[in-house]
């Protein structure tokens, strides 16, 4: 029972991840950097703490009572973290929702899945499997083999890219991916992917948050919330600072008086949207509390995103006009990905 909780809680964090995207749409006449600060305001700093409150209370006296050790770690883990998910805006700007998402959140998923395993290799940990346990044993050995899976099935995606390329004339691409850029998207989402992972090594070294929480007596369902508050806090810091680094050189700050837009809507989707950026990792809590937070937990996750985001891909007909052949291609890179959890889910309950 409790690990179908916690697939379930998983499948709702990573559709609320794939589908944040999605309001930011509807925003008219604002700046990239404008709309994504005030989305990132919405999902970093105002709705973390209030979530925590309505479920760990007390998450204010169990920070303030944290080593400096423990929150700085967890909180430098959020600042690399914040680096990925700002270049995460621009690869999915660059490639669309579907390719962008593929290539961004598959590093993402092998990475977050496999690097905890060799910090505790170098810093051993009662509980916690290092990579030489997981290369040892038959189930670690499956892991490992469903990461190298899940990094085939984003070479595929990068291959069905390129033929979009050849393919699309430059007016028939930039028709569902207005700024579409192959190179520049693939070289993004590449470093978005790597660095994105850190949120999973931020929910391991923020893990003594979780458990003082359970310790003072709530309930493990949400002791998470606590730790998320920190990373977020990383995530924020390296957002502001860059948004409002682009709002003051393109004089974007200008927005939010510009009367020739919506301002109330746009105010209102952004907000929305970093709303739902932040379920993600509500939900990824209560499904990491069912199941832990190995690699199932987070490629499962990854896996569930890459598919609600493609599937809004197609929705938005990004890859409308290629041939038969293309569209296979996605399409048996995202069964790959998606096969490769189902090799680490195997691989961890062995």
């Amino acid at each position: 029972m409790q690990a179908i909780l916690g697939v379930l809680f998983h499948s709702l964090g990573g559709v609320a991840a794939g589908s944040f995207y999605m309001p930011y749409n509807k925003v008219k006449g604002w700046s990239w950097e404008t709309y994504w600060m005030v989305g990132g305001v919405m999902s970093w700093l105002i709705v973390p703490p209030i979530a925590a409150y309505l479920t760990v209370p007390g998450f204010v006296d169990i920070i303030a009572n944290s080593s400096s050790a423990i929150l700085g770690f967890t909180f430098l883990m959020g600042l690399l973290w914040g680096v990925g998910g700002l270049s995460y805006g621009l690869g999915v700007r660059y490639l669309g929702m579907s390719l962008g998402n593929s290539v961004v959140l598959g590093f993402c998923a092998a990475f977050g899945a496999i690097v905890p395993s060799i910090y505790y290799n170098f810093n051993p940990e009662e509980g916690k499997t290092s990579f030489t346990d997981m290369i040892s044993n038959s189930g670690g050995q499956l892991v490992l083999f469903g990461v190298f899976v899940c990094l085939l099935g984003i070479a595929i995606c990068g291959r069905a890219g390129m033929l979009k390329e050849k393919e699309l004339s430059e007016e028939e691409k930039k028709k569902s991916v207005s700024e579409f850029n192959l190179i520049k998207g693939l070289i993004v989402a590449v470093i978005s992917g790597i660095l994105s992972s850190f949120f999973s090594f931020g929910i391991e070294g923020g893990k003594p948050l979780a458990d003082a929480a359970v310790a003072a007596g709530y309930d493990h369902l949400f002791a998470n919330n606590v730790t998320f508050v920190v990373i977020l806090w990383g995530g924020l810091a390296t957002n502001l600072v860059w948004t409002t680094v682009l709002s003051i050189k393109n004089k974007s700050y200008k927005d939010f008086t510009n009367t020739n837009t919506p301002i109330s809507k746009n105010l209102l989707f952004s907000a929305l949207a970093g709303t739902i950026w932040f379920l993600q990792f509500f939900f990824y809590g209560m499904g990491e509390s069912k199941l832990g937070n190995g690699a199932s937990s987070w490629i499962l996750h990854m896996s569930t995103i890459i598919l609600t985001a493609n599937l809004w891909g197609v929705y938005r007909k990004e890859w409308h006009g290629v041939a038969k052949k293309t569209k296979w291609t996605i399409t048996s890179g995202i069964i790959v990905i998606i096969s490769s959890v189902v090799l680490v889910g195997i691989g961890n309950s062995i």
